[in-house]
């Protein structure tokens, strides 16, 4: 039955005006509208009016007609559930009417009310919707069917999986054979919306399609070769999904598959070109690569080189004719927002076993992640930051590098000689692009080039094109770990000297590239800069006085970094005196609710926690500050809570910053920082940061918790019956890094606490031994929780070791990675403890505890000592025999170790 409402014509007139004024420039206008239109949402049948100038009012003109439609969506998004029935009923209605609307604007809009209605549940209360779209498929009328399609296919992304679930009957079992009929359809966009509703299927494996597979895939190489790009899009989009999905499916094709996209790679069209080029980065991840791309990569890889030259359209944005415009003032909107990384504790491995283990960490699986950001960062401008071909061409090089090896240079060298001295700049360009993204992939096949590479590349950083320089340094950066391990005159040098020299470039791409390049580096080198350290340092300074916005931003985490590297190296006074001045110049200058306080403040915490007592003359100031950010924040944060209408949830960053740079000064400043605690209200603030809801909060506050009892325990000490509680709480390895933190500051409060520790233990030692014996913990948390059970076990042995066959093997593997330090000697020393109350313990395990204390280096006399008196008296137990069978086991390695120290 169809229901007549008709509007008024006073009404009508009103909204219509309404409609007009929206779309004025001025902001009082449109803050005015805003307004009214709030009020007329208390009307029930306003939103039949704004249906009625979308569907059926002709006379106004389309953009009118479809701002109408798009605030009636908006309405649907947020009053959807207090619409009265009739009103639904009647956009029901109208909707399904208007599909097919003579106006492709007109049937969009439509399209995308359909889709709103439908996400918001409604796919069950409204059973009409699919079979009526279904059938508009077959319409005679061009306009219905593509409505239909285009509704359909905002239906798919929006509710993929509704459409394949019981509760709506599993349309899908109806919809894909559907689809699968108009693959051959005479309209391209059709064909393309027909193969798109499919490919939301794909990812999910929908039973309905996964029946149909074999149809889908003879339908797609049907129209592989279709003269519509956005239909050869969709379907090298399919066939990427499918790689993923049924790689079983394509197999008995698969060579095909391979020339067909290495045809797609190089379509006239970017988009399809872009799409295609997918297919290497997922084909890099699946086990068979190797096999089944082998043969073709002689004709690969010139393809993805050719695919990383600049498109002329890349140029025109990147204003690649222009070389000098460091004097032009940043665009705001141009700047990326940047994320800020807690801070998290982590353990130095020893330097015997880093190579060994890290070997298997860098396979090809972590990789695809960083990949974009990886090739975001070399060229990393806002108009190109969208992943483009020549970024997707580079990662698919990377990615292959690392599967092949060494089989590619055959292949690469060549194209790499030919494009390396090519005098077209952007040829030239595309082949030090190249010669970076193989950088981790063939480093040892290209080892015995590097020698004439490195200074030709140096050299490149002169050129007179900008965006080769700016390549040429992050190339430089890949290579970064051979240069730093050559002898410094040859490489390390003259790149450091040149690498300066384009932080002062006068091109603002190329600063950039040249201050993240120098980042990469001195993460490498670390001490090794120590010497270059003052003529580092000018020109990072001199850099303050010449960068504008955007680049000040990287500045801070290039001076960051080289803190971080250098460490107490810093601490001279004619350091301080260059880098401090502009530094707090910035500080003081910035207000508290500038977003720019993020990178500097995490510089500060990098720059105070390397300079230590240097840091003493600013440190009051910078200390406030901070205590007063995260006051603020708690205030808003309580505000936001208790009157969410009234007051905006606040930035948690400023909090979580501030919160690490304490760090960072507690780290630093170590006793020294006493005085500023005592006069401040941080362990109130702390006790309340220790309990916010979001991770990266509490992961600072236990942060700062662990160093402040490192630095000034005393004032820890009285607030321990309310924080420990909390920290058992949050011994959840859900939140690895919170975890983390937390469970690195039992072990600091335990050294303190002494004895005192024991009422604590039940609260925290089970979720340890937990967390010891978890499949897949990641080794940092490992390490820590290693530490800290070892720590307890050293203050309170016999609460700790009836525990220890439940944890012992576990123990002793996470700890014989890590470097000799202070908290690996107290972990020891708790080990040994709690053997000498629970021999029996660790019996089973022993030679995983030999195995342990044969991976110091230096222990101090007395727990070397300690670690003797151990072990005779397990071979003295034992008696000569069984030792001897026992100790057969053992690697000769481990053998002779333990016979050079403890004569064994």
């Amino acid at each position: 039955m169809k229901m007549e409402w008709t509007p008024q014509e006073n009404g009508l007139r009103e909204i219509l005006t309404l409609l007009k004024e929206s779309q004025s420039p001025d902001t009082a206008t449109q803050r005015a509208v805003q307004q009214k239109l709030e009020q007329l949402n208390k009307y029930p049948d306003f939103n039949n009016y704004l249906m009625f100038v979308l569907t059926k009012l002709v006379s106004e003109d389309e953009p009118t007609r479809s701002l109408s439609g798009l605030i009636l969506k908006n309405n649907i998004k947020t009053h959807y559930n207090n619409l009265v029935p009739s009103v639904s009923n009647f956009i029901k209605q109208e909707c399904l009417q208007a599909v097919g609307d003579p106006s492709p604007l007109i049937r969009a809009t439509v399209g995308i009310l359909i889709t709103t209605i439908a996400s918001k549940g409604e796919l069950t209360t409204w059973p009409e919707l699919l079979p009526a779209l279904c059938g508009m498929l077959d319409s005679q009328d061009y306009n219905v069917c593509e409505g239909a399609f285009g509704a359909l296919q905002k239906i798919c992304e929006d509710s993929a999986e509704a459409l394949d679930a019981d509760s709506t009957n599993r349309p899908l079992d109806i919809l894909i054979p559907k689809f699968l009929q108009f693959f051959s359809h005479s309209s391209s966009k059709i064909r393309s919306y027909a193969i798109g509703c499919v490919n939301q299927f794909i990812i999910q494996r929908s039973q309905a399609l996964m029946f149909h597979i074999d149809s889908f895939l003879s339908n797609l190489f049907l129209v592989a070769t279709d003269e519509d790009p956005e239909v050869r899009k969709n379907v090298c989009r399919a066939l990427v999904m499918l790689l993923e999905v049924r790689m079983d499916r394509l197999m008995p094709q698969m060579h095909n598959i391979i020339e067909y996209m290495l045809v797609r790679t190089q379509d006239a069209d970017e988009g399809v070109a872009l799409e295609a080029c997918e297919f290497w980065l997922s084909l890099a991840e699946q086990p068979i690569c190797r096999e089944v791309l082998g043969p073709h990569l002689n004709r690969l890889i010139p393809v993805l080189v050719r695919g990383m030259k600049y498109s002329e359209i890349d140029i025109i944005l990147l204003k690649g004719d222009v070389e000098e415009d460091e004097t032009v003032p940043d665009k705001e909107e141009d700047i990326k927002p940047r994320f800020h990384k807690s801070k998290t504790h982590t353990m130095k491995a020893t330097s015997a076993n880093t190579n060994s283990s890290n070997a298997t960490e860098n396979g090809t699986s972590e990789q695809t992640e960083d990949e974009e950001e990886d090739y975001d960062d070399a060229d990393d401008d806002s108009t190109l930051s969208d992943w483009n071909l020549r970024k997707c061409s580079a990662a698919a090089l990377d990615v292959l590098a690392n599967v092949f090896r060494e089989e590619l240079l055959p292949i690469l060298v060549p194209i790499l000689k030919e494009t390396l001295f090519h005098h077209d700049w952007d040829i030239k360009e595309s082949g030090i692009l190249a010669l970076g993204a193989i950088a981790e992939g063939c480093m040892s096949g290209m080892l015995n080039h590097l020698p004439e590479l490195i200074p030709y590349l140096i050299n490149c950083l002169n050129d007179k094109k900008a965006l080769v320089r700016a390549i040429t340094c992050w190339t430089l950066s890949r290579y970064s770990h051979w240069v730093v391990s050559q002898p410094h005159d040859a490489y390390l040098k003259p790149l450091m000297t040149e690498l300066l020299k384009r932080i002062l470039d006068g091109n603002k791409r190329v600063q950039e590239a040249a201050c993240s390049a120098f980042a990469t580096l001195e993460e490498e080198a670390c001490t090794e800069l120590v010497p270059y350290l003052g003529y580092i340092l000018e020109t990072l300074v001199f850099a303050f006085s010449k960068y504008q916005h955007k680049n000040l931003l990287i500045l801070y985490d290039a001076i960051g970094t080289l803190a971080d590297s250098v460490g107490h190296h810093l601490n001279k006074p004619e350091y301080i005196n260059l880098l401090m001045p502009p530094l707090i110049h910035k500080w003081n200058v910035l207000k508290d609710e500038d977003k720019d306080l993020f990178p500097l403040l995490e510089c500060l915490s990098s720059v105070a926690t390397a300079l230590q007592s240097g840091f003493l003359p600013y440190c009051e100031p910078v200390y406030r500050r901070c205590v007063s950010l995260i006051q603020q924040t708690l205030y808003q944060h309580m505000a936001n809570t208790q009157n969410p209408d009234q007051f905006e949830a606040p930035d948690k960053d400023f909090m979580i910053v501030a919160l690490d740079l304490l760090s960072g000064l507690a780290e630093g400043l170590n006793g020294h920082i006493e005085k500023l605690v005592v006069n401040s209200n941080i362990m109130e603030l702390l006790h309340h940061c220790m309990q916010d809801p979001m991770p990266e909060v509490r992961q600072s506050s236990f942060a700062l918790l662990g160093d402040l009892t490192k630095a000034c325990f005393q004032h820890v000490r009285p607030c321990i019956p309310d924080f420990l509680p909390i920290l058992g709480q949050n011994l959840n390895p859900e939140y690895i890094s919170v975890c983390n933190n937390a469970t690195w500051a039992i072990g600091e409060i335990s050294i303190k606490l002494g004895s005192d520790t024991r009422p604590y233990i039940p609260l925290v030692l089970t979720q340890l031994v937990d967390i010891i014996n978890r499949p897949n913990t990641p080794k940092t948390l490992l390490e820590n929780t290693a530490i800290t059970i070892g720590r307890l076990g050293y203050v309170c042995p016999h609460d700790v070791a009836p525990m220890l066959h439940q944890f012992v093997r576990q123990w002793c593997t996470s700890l014989r990675n890590i470097r000799d330090n202070e908290e690996k000697d107290s972990a020891f020393r708790g080990m040994c403890h709690m053997i000498t109350v629970n021999p029996a313990g660790v019996v089973p395990d022993f030679i995983f505890f030999c195995d342990a204390v044969a991976s110091w280096i230096t222990p101090k006399a007395d727990l070397r000592e300690i670690f003797m008196k151990i072990l005779h008296s397990f071979k003295t137990q034992v008696g000569e025999d069984n030792w001897k069978r026992f100790s057969d086991q053992f690697p000769p390695p481990l053998s002779e170790r333990l016979t050079a120290l403890y004569g064994i």
